[in-house]
């Protein structure tokens, strides 16, 4: 991340505060879960499903990998990675902040050459 452009770092985190509000949205249908809920397929897409028990769960791991867990596991994996992404993005927020000090000091070492640089009248 510290070679990363603040561009770059702000797509970071947005990208990582959606995932953060995705998660969050699918912990919160499997704590409401009804027998009628919207089941989310992506980020951006819900179709309607009906929940036939609300012992297990199946927990999406990554790379299209999918694991059963109990409901407890499930939440507890839920929250794990929450908590792994709001790691991430406070150190993301650091970096960033760091990066832009760096910047406005370069901003104001070369304005200050450019003024010696410059004749006088």
């Amino acid at each position: 991340m510290e070679k990363m452009s603040v561009e770059q770092l702000k797509a970071v985190k947005e990208q990582i505060d959606q995932e953060v509000i995705f998660l969050q949205d699918s912990l919160n249908n499997v704590r409401s879960a009804r027998k009628q809920m919207l089941v989310p397929l992506t980020a951006s897409l819900y179709v309607p499903g009906t929940l036939d028990s609300a012992d297990k769960v199946v927990v999406d791991i990554g790379t299209g990998y999918f694991v059963e867990k109990t409901m407890a596991e499930g939440k507890e994996y839920c929250e794990r990675k929450m908590n792994l992404m709001k790691s991430n993005y406070d150190q993301l927020i650091e970096v960033a902040s760091k990066k832009k000090n760096i910047a406005d000091e370069a901003g104001a070492f070369l304005q200050a050459k450019l003024r010696q640089a410059a004749p006088t009248t």
